[in-house]
């Protein structure tokens, strides 16, 4: 069920920036219980980020449409702040 979720997080872009989260690093941490319970903790690009509800919804109708979870939870966090991997800075010329 892992795999399904990374693919299915991979789906979702960032509208600003046409990457997938994963991409972006926005990802933290991708839990799955035997149960089937799903537990997601993610960040945004920034705690004012514009799209930050658009993506979060996004995020849980890409989960749905993969898998079928017991329960989900995302949780959003700052700590720590977001910074863009290498690979990806590169990418975008920053």
């Amino acid at each position: 069920m892992q795999e399904d979720i990374i693919t299915a997080l991979k789906t979702v872009e960032d509208p600003e920036l046409g990457v997938d989260i994963v991409t972006l690093g926005l990802i933290y941490d991708v839990q799955v219980s035997e149960a089937g319970d799903i537990y997601i903790k993610m960040t945004h690009t920034t705690p004012l980020c514009p799209y930050g509800n658009t993506i979060t919804k996004n995020v849980k109708e890409a989960i749905y449409q993969y898998t079928h979870p017991k329960s989900l939870k995302i949780e959003i966090t700052f700590d720590p702040p977001w910074k863009p991997p290498e690979k990806l800075r590169k990418m975008l010329g920053v």
